[in-house]
């Protein structure tokens, strides 16, 4: 028994439909349309024709990766550059920064990229695309399983792969082991000319090519929703305070291009206590170990209250939202008094934290209700950092040295003026503008401020009044997502690496077994196999074949040679 195998020296003539020698035993061996050859079909003259032209290019596999690597390209404005429903402030100061590309950016709709028209025809045409690929491989893959393995070429020793030997078996007994054997490997087989038997093994290949290219499309459908229909806010709500589920209540709110703010989830809730825990010793010191919020939650209008906890991962769901707890913090109280003494601020001011000790700083802005000792309405504002375990005085600068409270500090510097907030534009909450402020003095000069314990108060230069440190709450922030599309979008990825897999590991083969009786009445045994050129274990597996039906049907034994006589007769 010989085996010849060119695979590694030439390439496999069944990808060449038009192979005369094959014929339908080179048939290809992939759902790709037929279209899709080098050259094509030929063209028609006119509209129909250039329009069937047009298709044939649009569902092209080319033309799919060109759709789909601008589409990535596109998505890249979109995260450098602000986008409108996620963040219009961040819009604002992009345009106040870059005057002179706001209008190039505008007629380009980079502030809204994702729902742009250039965006949204690339996303349709690479839609349109796999579906137009998808459909004519789909209905010729299910021709392929409803078909049959070929009839065996005239010419076996053409193929690739290539194995012959001769046996005393009859050809009606070398088919019928070659059935056997072919159908114990699952191989699918048929009967040919009453010569040979075919067999073609690996349609799953195919079956997860389609597989992924849909789960692509089910993937852009899970996409597109989810843009379009989500929601996103955060929301940092003080201890004691609640949250109720409405737009105005939002800090910030971003949102898709469909969303209505009619379908977010009637619930709210009540922040009754949040908890932390840090190692408090070792290399590890001020490491968080936990965080937990306890709330009060109703669901709809009339709901009954309920208590709950909120976890990092592990977000409150109601009714396909998810409340997540995002992070924490100290919010000093404090008390502003008038020149007269009147109290005109008294009230919990959120820090934000600068470091994992809570090194915070924030601003306290007191817009209303203030008159100097001469009677002038001002505003009042003072820059803050606040540290909740001060080292001491004498012990380095103003910052943490645990995230728990145990010495908590308060710095303030003072400033008086307008704050800028009735000017229309956004303001950051937590900063300072000082653009039309001025600063109170100290007694060199220099801008006032002071540092306070817990129920210490500072007091203004001139007599413009008090400022007391009363006491500190804690704050928690939550996001509330709701992100339809993501189960899709994760069965979607899912099928997409079943189905890459599928396509890569499994390959389509044929296998082609003939036995006819010779001249001299020993059965000559032919085996050869056709794969894609990515089918490297053909040789062995057919060797393996031929090896199992070589033991059925083993190479006959040569004829003993025949002695003559010196006479000339045989002996």
């Amino acid at each position: 028994m010989s085996t010849t195998d060119n695979a590694s020296t030439e390439a496999p003539r069944s990808e060449d439909p038009a192979e005369p020698e094959l014929g339908a035993a080179g048939a290809q061996l992939s759902t790709a349309p037929l279209e899709d050859s080098p050259t094509g079909p030929a063209v028609g003259i006119g509209v129909i024709g250039w329009a069937r032209w047009f298709w044939r290019q649009l569902t092209s596999m080319r033309v799919a990766l060109i759709l789909l690597f601008m589409l990535s390209l596109g998505a890249i404005p979109g995260s450098l550059i602000p986008q409108t429903n996620v963040d219009a402030m961040k819009v604002a100061v992009w345009k106040r920064d870059n005057p002179s590309w706001v209008g190039v950016a505008e007629k380009l709709q980079l502030f809204d990229v994702y729902s742009s028209v250039w965006f949204s025809a690339i996303y349709l045409l690479l839609f349109i695309s796999l579906i137009g690929c998808i459909l004519p491989r789909s209905w010729q893959f299910v021709g392929q399983l409803r078909g049959r393995p070929p009839a065996a070429p005239k010419r076996l020793d053409r193929l690739p792969v290539y194995t012959t030997w001769r046996t005393d078996k009859s050809p009606d007994e070398v088919l019928s082991y070659a059935g056997t054997v072919l159908g114990g490997r699952r191989f699918r087989t048929e009967a040919g000319g009453g010569n040979s038997v075919a067999a073609e093994k690996g349609y799953l290949r195919e079956a997860g090519n389609l597989a992924f290219h849909v789960a692509l499309i089910v993937m852009l459908v899970a996409f597109a929703w989810g843009q379009y229909f989500k929601s996103e806010g955060g929301k940092l709500v003080l201890r004691g305070s609640g949250f109720s589920n409405t737009l105005t209540q939002y800090d910030d709110f971003k949102y898709g291009t469909l969303f209505d703010p009619d379908d977010l989830p009637p619930f709210s809730f009540t922040l009754d206590r949040f908890d932390a825990t840090y190692e408090k010793s070792g290399p590890q010191r001020g490491t968080p170990r936990d965080f937990k919020a306890y709330v009060t939650f109703s669901e709809g209008a009339a709901g009954k209250p309920q208590k709950r906890e909120i976890q990092v991962n592990e977000p409150l769901q109601v009714d396909g939202s998810k409340v997540y707890l995002l992070g924490h913090g100290y919010a000093p109280v404090i008390s502003v008094t008038d020149p007269a003494g009147k109290v005109i601020f008294k009230d919990a001011v959120p820090m934000l934290p600068q470091d994992g000790n809570l090194t915070s700083t924030g601003a306290v802005k007191v817009t209303d209700g203030y008159k100097d000792k001469d009677g002038r309405k001002e505003q009042l504002g003072f820059n803050a950092v606040f540290v909740p375990t001060f080292a001491g005085e004498g012990q380095g600068v103003m910052f943490s040295q645990f995230p728990e409270l145990g010495n908590p500090r308060l710095m303030l510097s003072a400033w008086h003026g307008s704050l800028g907030v009735d000017s229309g534009l956004p303001q950051n909450v937590y900063q300072l503008d000082t653009a039309k402020m001025q600063s109170f003095k100290d007694e060199s000069g220099q801008l006032f401020k002071q540092k306070l314990a817990t129920g210490e108060s500072m007091v203004l230069p001139n007599g413009a009044g008090t400022v007391k440190f009363e006491g500190i709450e804690r704050w928690a922030t939550f996001s509330v997502t709701h992100q339809p599309g993501s189960g899709l979008a994760l069965a979607g990825a899912i099928a997409a690496i079943a189905g890459l897999a599928g396509s890569l590991f499994i390959q389509r083969r044929r296998v082609w077994v003939r036995a006819v009786r010779g001249e001299d009445g020993v059965t000559v045994v032919e085996m050869a196999g056709l794969g894609r050129s990515e089918s490297t274990r053909l040789p062995e597996e057919l060797a393996e074949l031929a090896a199992t039906l070589h033991e059925q049907a083993p190479t006959a034994t040569p004829a003993e040679p025949v002695e003559e006589t010196t006479e000339g007769e045989r002996g």
